[in-house]
């Protein structure tokens, strides 16, 4: 069974699912489909407000949205092909307050420069968002290109983790 929640964030209200005691997915509105899915009888969706790791996941998101937090610890599990997980972990490496390029990934990879398009999709297809920080990619050229959740909020999650000069 999948369960999920709605976690307030200053981006919009991020959908937070969870099955079998980890963490399947951060979502930007709109939710892609969640509203189909818990319609549907016998789906094994169900909302849960008070599941323990979508409460660590809210704490732990709450706490990334206030600058006291720079690196999530989460249980996760998540479905894609070797290619999407393997972009995905290089994606978890990428540290706070840093920018890759597309590039960059295919790279560290171990892949020509022109596997960049390749990782651009995977990274577009990665189910944790902010969690997962695919918001830390950017294009060559220093552009905020190919962000799920919009130019917008690319740009809000990379100045939120610019450090603050008093």
């Amino acid at each position: 069974m999948t369960v999920w929640t709605l976690v307030d964030s200053p981006v919009d209200p991020l959908l937070v699912t969870a099955s079998g005691g980890a963490l399947t997915g951060v979502f930007f509105n709109p939710h892609k489909g969640i509203e189909q899915r818990t319609r549907v009888a016998g789906d094994g969706w169900e909302r849960r407000d008070d599941d323990p790791v979508l409460g660590e996941a809210r704490t732990q998101l709450q706490e990334y949205f206030a600058h006291e937090r720079q690196v999530f610890d989460l249980p996760t599990s998540v479905a894609g092909s070797r290619f999407q997980l393997r972009v995905w972990n290089a994606l978890s490496e990428i540290g706070y307050g840093t920018t890759r390029s597309y590039g960059d990934i295919a790279v560290r990879l171990g892949l020509p420069l022109t596997a960049s398009r390749a990782v651009g999709r995977a990274n577009g297809s990665n189910p944790l968002s902010v969690v997962v920080p695919c918001h830390r990619v950017i294009g060559a050229d220093g552009s905020l290109t190919g962000f799920g959740g919009g130019a917008e909020r690319k740009r809000f999650l990379l100045d939120l983790e610019t450090p603050l000069l008093f």
